[in-house]
């Protein structure tokens, strides 16, 4: 088929909309762009056409003719059907250019009239079509686009081949897609490249990532699915779109959710894909495959002691037929993909499930699967099986898997006879419990509305309600209406008021705004606990407070940390988020006590970890983050923060608290526009959540943004709303949001140096009396700007000097960096760009890229007199995408945004601008904008 560039095609799928796939296409574009070709290769159901179609849709305008072909299976035998669909309906414009004997054996094969074949008319039909790609290539580009290469008749693929290995220069592109193994070390595509031109770029196209699944899922309008269901999708289909797809729509359908330990359902379709090659396997060898989809990590030595006497002989049967991939490291049993597994146990009976489960639950070594499989085997309720599962969830906890210790748990109030201690529903609560460790929030919320749903006991629901408020994270308002149905159930006992007074004191910071008010509950909390013996209880209530007073600037805060660390300790307490080691933590660095501080999150971190506190280990990680970014070390906070952004998207925890401090990072070290995106998307959150604590660090972070992207008045419009919100918050260190000093400087570049001064003025009174060192000298920092500003540039110098090296010898890297910026502009000591080496140097060290690119810029704008050499003699000797590249660069334009300009990678931008400057004689960006600045003055 033939596509001209004035032929409108219907609506395409556009690359911005497929999910997962960004670094492919940059690859594809870049390699595109260059007038190269491409092979996207993967599985199937991987998504090859999906981004074939999209990357068509981008280049067919670029095209004055495009050749489209799509093989079947079926229709593979049928010789010269390929070169029938790509050439069928432009021959008659090309024949007139063929010699006769080319164009009778190209006719001849495109009709089928007459008897041609490789054999016999080879040569005149190779050089045929190579005859007519070049005719249709001399008139404009031309783009030929092949999907399903495995499935193109032989002799297409060779004419093709022929064709292609002899283009040259011509202007024709080649984009194809073709189905290899799921193995991403299976190189199956690699003889499909002698279809195409010699330096074919091959992609692969790999599998979605759990966020990515649970995106395309959303998108396709199955989003009522919980958390746990995504996962459980997310594994089964091991990434792949149109496995995850057809698994999210069984779901979606399946009235009854899977009880625990179940698998997902597997909607036919799926099954189809493997059951016929399961069905050629024996009896006996399909019983072999079924015991080993229902362990956890089957080997021979498993199967074998689950009394597969022939394990290795029906394995390797198994494998024969692709159902088993080799195990690399180990002796264990490996599923080629992990839907054949899921479809080998869908398939089964529930009586030939149960008898697998029975067998390995004396065979497995470990007891909390031997556990399991019990309780899979069983049916109705047995107290000795509910006992066990019991322990083994506990083992599982202990183990530092609370995802484990749910399921374990619900298996086990399953089993659990109704008039029994523990019973069901008290079972059921610490799965809910568990849940909410692991990051759960989803499935800990509907274990709780379930049990609220019948239970009558008071300690039963005040547990269960604690469990929905926890669920709700910063989205408080959500589940307002539960504290009074709470309080009413807790009636006079201290132990359980004190829990829902405990909550009520966050309910106090997060929808009120009211920081005394949330000290007073927490206080009543731990007093309520201790008089009920609720250590754990009594130990986060003193951490909440402790935190209220750290923000309050309370001198009872250092006080109340030592009360909350004293023993006896809970362990789990101690590495909470909430707990006390999380209180000490932001204590040190508010206090610039930056390595005591790092030593303890990271302590936290490694704990939670081994635990499997999900919830703990994204504030932890952002803690982390937060501590790299005020030493200075902007790379490594990116990392973190854009990890910690990774986990808090997979489990819905803290999305609104990451996303603003990855903005921060990416302000620092990154992307400005990734900055600013995130600080709104902080902001949107919070105020959707009704959040004031977060919604004014995310307004602080949107503020930062600003200021680094050189936008001061809206830098100054959200930061006038932070000031506005601390103030009604009772917000008064200003070592919580370090804001002050951005405001001050972007007043001072509005020209507000009277309300700069005021900011200043307010805020030292209070870093004063908290003894908070590196505020205060950033305080100075801002204040020497609007002096410079009122034209007492010695009194500036003299005061950025000594922030500069107040703020070095407390370790804040950056802050310091931006003194030295700041310092640069006032000297006159040393002219030109040797004013900024001093700058360049430290946010070179810091890997503050924005900064850094700021400070390179400012010094090229004040270049030392030398001999000019103008712009426009330099780029007459580039080529001309050097030419391109480099006047982009003189734009003040990012590798990143260059290479979005252009279509290329920034691979392909890196490796341009260093041919740039030995052909210039120079080293760095920075000279070129010199270049552009001498040119532009000269």
């Amino acid at each position: 088929m033939t596509v001209t560039g004035d032929f409108q095609e219907p609506a395409r799928p556009r690359s911005d909309l497929v999910i997962g796939r960004e670094d492919l296409f940059a690859g594809a574009r870049a390699q595109l762009s260059r007038g190269g070709s491409v092979l996207v290769h993967g599985p199937a159901g991987i998504g090859k056409s999906t981004v074939l179609r999209a990357l068509a849709a981008e280049y067919a305008g670029a095209a004055r003719t495009v050749l489209r072909c799509s093989a079947t299976e079926s229709e593979s035998h049928l010789p010269f059907l390929a070169l029938a669909d790509l050439l069928g309906l432009v021959v008659d414009e090309v024949s007139d250019a063929l010699p006769a004997p080319q164009r009778t054996a190209l006719e001849s094969a495109l009709t089928g009239r007459g008897e041609s074949t490789l054999q016999r008319d080879g040569l005149a039909l190779r050089l045929a079509v190579l005859s007519a790609f070049r005719a249709l290539a001399a008139r404009g580009p031309l783009l030929i686009v092949a999907d399903d290469l495995q499935w193109l008749d032989s002799a297409s693929t060779e004419l093709l081949g022929f064709a292609a290995r002899r283009l040259g220069e011509m202007p024709v592109r080649m984009l194809c897609a073709v189905r290899t193994e799921t193995e991403p070390e299976t190189q199956g595509h690699d003889h499909h490249l002698r279809a195409l031109p010699p330096d074919t770029l091959a992609v692969r196209v790999n599998a979605l990532s759990r966020t990515q699944v649970a995106e395309l899922l959303g998108r396709r309008g199955y989003t009522g699915l919980p958390r746990s269901a995504v996962r459980d999708i997310h594994r089964t289909s091991g990434g792949n779109p149109l496995f995850a797809l057809e698994l999210g729509r069984a779901l979606a359908e399946n009235p009854a959710a899977p009880q625990p330990g179940e698998p997902l359902p597997v909607p036919t379709s799926l099954r189809a894909l493997v059951l016929h090659r399961i069905g050629m396997l024996p009896a006996e060898a399909r019983r072999t495959l079924l015991v080993a989809s229902a362990g956890a990590r089957p080997t021979q030595a498993l199967l074998r002691a689950a009394g597969r006497e022939n394990a290795e002989t029906e394995t390797a049967s198994a494998a024969a037929l692709g159902l088993l991939a080799p195990e690399r490291e180990g002796p264990g049993i490996r599923f080629a993909h992990p839907l054949i597994s899921a479809a080998v146990y869908a398939e089964a009976t529930p009586q030939e499930r149960r008898a697998a489960h029975a067998a390995l639950s004396t065979a497995a070594s470990d007891p909390i699967e031997r556990a399991r499989h019990l309780a899979l085997a069983t049916t109705g309720t047995d107290a000795q099986v509910a006992a066990r599962l019991g322990e083994a969830a506990s083992a599982a906890r202990d183990r530092g898997a609370p995802s484990v210790a749910a399921g374990l748990n619900l298996l086990a109030a399953r089993h659990t006879p109704p008039d029994t201690s523990p019973g069901p529903d008290e079972r059921r609560l610490q799965a809910a419990e568990d849940a909410l460790t692991a990051g759960e929030t989803d499935l800990a919320r509907d274990i709780a509305r379930e049990v609220l749903g019948r239970a009558t006991g008071a300690a039963d629901r005040v547990r269960a309600w604690m469990v929905v408020i926890d669920a709700a994270g910063q989205a408080m308002a959500e589940v307002d209406a539960v504290f009074p149905q709470a309080l009413a159930d807790a009636g006079d006992e201290p132990g359980l008021l004190a829990l829902v007074r405990y909550q009520l004191a966050w309910r106090a910071l997060l929808l009120e705004g009211e920081m005394a008010k949330g000290r007073e509950e927490a206080a009543r909390a731990a007093e309520l606990a201790e008089r009920a013996g609720d250590r754990r209880t009594e130990l986060l209530a003193l951490a909440f407070q402790a935190q209220m007073e750290t923000l309050m600037g309370h001198s009872d805060a250092p006080a109340t940390i030592k009360r909350a660390m004293r023993e006896p300790q809970d362990p789990r307490v101690a590495c909470d988020h909430n707990g006390a080691g999380a209180a000490r933590f932001r204590w040190l660095v508010m206090g610039d006590q930056l390595a005591e501080a790092r030593t303890t999150i990271t302590a936290l971190l490694r704990e939670v970890r081994r635990r499997g506190m999900v919830e703990s280990e994204v504030h932890f990680v952002r803690g982390l983050a937060e501590t790299e970014l005020r030493a200075g070390h902007c790379g490594r906070a990116l990392d973190l923060a854009r990890e910690s952004l990774r986990l808090a998207r997979d489990t819905g925890i803290g999305e609104a608290a990451t996303a603003m401090v990855t903005s921060l990072a990416e302000a620092a070290g990154g992307d400005l526009d990734q900055a600013l995106a995130l600080a709104r998307e902080a902001v949107e959150r919070a105020e959707e959540d009704s959040d004031l604590i977060y919604l004014s660090r995310a307004l602080g972070a949107l503020g930062h943004a600003y200021l680094v992207a050189g936008d001061a008045p809206e830098c100054v419009r959200a930061l006038r709303r932070v000031r506005e919100l601390e103030e009604s918050l009772g917000v008064t260190d200003p070592a919580r949001g370090r804001w002050h000093g951005d405001l001050a400087e972007a007043l001072v570049r509005i020209g507000e140096p009277a309300e700069a001064q005021d900011v200043i003025d307010t805020t030292r009174v209070r870093a004063l009396r908290l003894g908070r060192e590196s505020v205060l000298a950033v305080l100075d920092r801002a204040e020497a700007l609007a002096r410079a500003a009122r034209g007492d540039t010695a009194a500036a110098v003299r005061q950025l000097t000594s922030a500069q090296d107040r703020l070095a010898r407390l370790g804040h890297g950056l802050e310091e960096a931006r003194a030295a910026y700041a310092l640069a502009a006032l000297r006159t000591d040393r002219p030109g760009p040797a004013a900024y080496d001093e700058a360049v140097r430290l946010f070179r060290r810091c890997r503050a890229l924005p900064w850094l690119r700021q400070a390179e810029t400012a010094a090229a704008a004040n270049p030392a007199r030398v001999a000019p050499v103008t712009a426009s003699v330099a780029l007459d000797a580039l080529a001309a995408t050097e030419r391109q590249v480099a006047a982009l660069v003189m734009e003040g334009a990012t590798n990143r945004e260059i290479a979005g300009r252009l279509f290329i990678s920034v691979k392909t931008v890196e490796a341009t601008l260093t041919r740039v400057y030995r052909k210039l004689g120079i080293r760095s960006r920075v000279d070129i904008v010199r270049l552009a600045a001498g040119g532009r003055s000269g």
